[in-house]
């Protein structure tokens, strides 16, 4: 498995975050497996990580939450994008992929593919 840099992760976490719930709602830990799952096992968040971003992004409108009980008594919290949190998501992507064909013509890689040379 490929590894990253703290500092990568730290500037692309909310962009990864936000693009989880493209699809829907869910709750935090379906959050962290769901992440796992799309990457391929890359991107492997802890707890300790997550809830915070979670936080932070409902506290800037990104994201909407709501509490439900579930069979067993225990209360489980759910997180979906709002209109302003899929604005904010497309915006991220843009740029991301902007910086990404900038960096790949700055180095020389644009248009490489690197699995094909190992």
């Amino acid at each position: 498995m490929a590894s990253y840099s703290r500092e990568l992760l730290k500037g692309a976490a909310d962009t990864l975050v936000l693009s989880a719930f493209v699809q829907g709602e869910m709750h935090g830990y379906h959050v962290l497996k769901e992440l796992e799952r799309r990457s391929e096992g890359f991107f492997r968040f802890k707890e300790g990580t997550l809830y915070p971003i979670l936080h932070r992004l409902e506290k800037q409108g990104l994201l909407s939450a709501r509490w439900e009980t579930m069979p067993s008594g225990s209360e489980r919290r759910y997180y979906a994008l709002t209109g302003k949190g899929k604005n904010a998501l497309e915006e991220k992507l843009t740029e991301w992929q902007s910086f990404v064909h900038a960096m790949s013509r700055v180095t020389g890689t644009l248009g490489l593919d690197f699995h094909e040379a190992s």
